[in-house]
């Protein structure tokens, strides 16, 4: 069994340098928007010249990441301009987390009309309104602590969201106290797939239909390991009722990308494994979208753009048919620090405030 300062460790080494508060911003702050009772921020970004019922996508950064920072490093803002949508960046305060990570296994935090998650639902409500956008087509995506965000409004709050996107994140109530959520970013103690339906089924009174989901993760991660997002996968497999294998796997580059369909062949959840990745958003600092940065990693291709192409408002992106095959397997456990760094990796993880 691997060590907790092992654990430790690997977080400590993960969390980079702090929000990069002197790069420049395209987003705009909005407050007023609700009680917020999660006491969060909130940025917004409109293309010049956006349509009437464009489409919203709501962006929840990592650890130790600013909105601006996480939009920079992942261009939606750029996105947004050529394919014409909204954006909404919520915003950690270090008031609620000293790393500004998103709680995402605070039990006050992550259930439905309260916390954080009830603050996030507001701010999606008030730009709704306010820029006149599509409620059908509102989209989550996040990172590490804001990709297991992004999983908490997807149970909670299913019914405003077409799909969402959790990127080296976790499934929604698999953690609830500081040790559950080390084991589980390890991969130990995850819930099987049973007690996982049943979590998500009792966030919200919603009966389906359900969003549909894009899950990518490093398969070097040792922050939060693979394991973690295909306990994410099982989750939703459950609840579009789709088999344990995909319908196809494709490659594209060296990584893989596996796709469940419906049985109307509707591609309901896709799964891209990044061989040879760590913990972060995966990038093509080539294709001017992405910048390379603390935890926003070049791995020649853009989750981003892929992304929106899975939820129907970007250009499609191409990748080549391959027969399926065993996924790779995270390598190698990174030695262990000095004991004294085990309060700092908390924090970095925001484990400890």
């Amino acid at each position: 069994m691997p060590r907790l300062s092992d654990t430790i460790a690997r977080l400590a080494a993960a969390r980079g340098p702090g929000p990069g508060a002197a790069q420049p911003s395209r987003l705009i702050e909005w407050a007023g928007f609700g009680s917020n009772p999660g006491a969060l921020r909130a940025y917004r970004y409109k293309p010049e010249g956006l349509a009437p019922g464009a489409p919203l996508v709501v962006v929840l950064h990592g650890c130790t990441q600013s909105a601006a920072a996480y939009d920079l490093g992942s261009g939606w803002s750029r996105l947004a301009d050529r394919d014409g949508f909204a954006l909404l960046f919520p915003e950690q305060q270090r008031s609620n987390n000293a790393n500004l990570c998103f709680n995402w296994f605070e039990l006050g935090d992550i259930r439905r009309d309260a916390g954080e998650a009830s603050s996030i639902a507001e701010m999606i409500a008030g730009t709704l309104t306010g820029y006149g956008l599509d409620r059908r087509r509102v989209f989550v995506t996040g990172l590490s602590a804001g990709g297991a965000m992004a999983a908490v409004m997807l149970a909670t709050y299913p019914e405003l969201f077409a799909g969402g996107a959790v990127i080296a994140g976790l499934p929604y109530g698999s953690a609830s106290t500081v040790p559950e959520a080390l084991e589980r970013m390890r991969g130990q103690g995850l819930p099987g797939e049973d007690a996982l339906l049943r979590t998500v089924r009792a966030a919200s009174p919603h009966g389906g239909p359900w969003p549909r989901l894009s899950v990518w993760h490093g398969q070097q991660d040792h922050v939060v390991v693979p394991a973690a997002g295909e306990a994410v996968l099982s989750q939703w497999r459950g609840l579009h009722g789709l088999a344990e294998g995909p319908s196809e796997i494709l490659s594209i580059g060296p990584h893989r990308r596996r796709v469940w369909r419906d049985g109307g062949g509707v591609a309901r959840i896709e799964a891209f494994a990044l061989a040879g990745m760590g913990h972060g958003t995966p990038i093509d600092a080539g294709d001017g979208i992405g910048v390379p940065g603390p935890h926003m990693l070049q791995a020649g291709i853009s989750s981003t753009r892929h992304i929106a192409a899975f939820w129907g408002i970007g250009d499609p992106v191409s990748g080549t048919a391959t027969r399926p095959g065993p996924e790779r397997s995270a390598a190698g456990e990174a030695a262990a620090g000095p004991g004294r760094i085990i309060e700092q990796a908390l924090r970095a993880a925001g484990l400890m405030r």
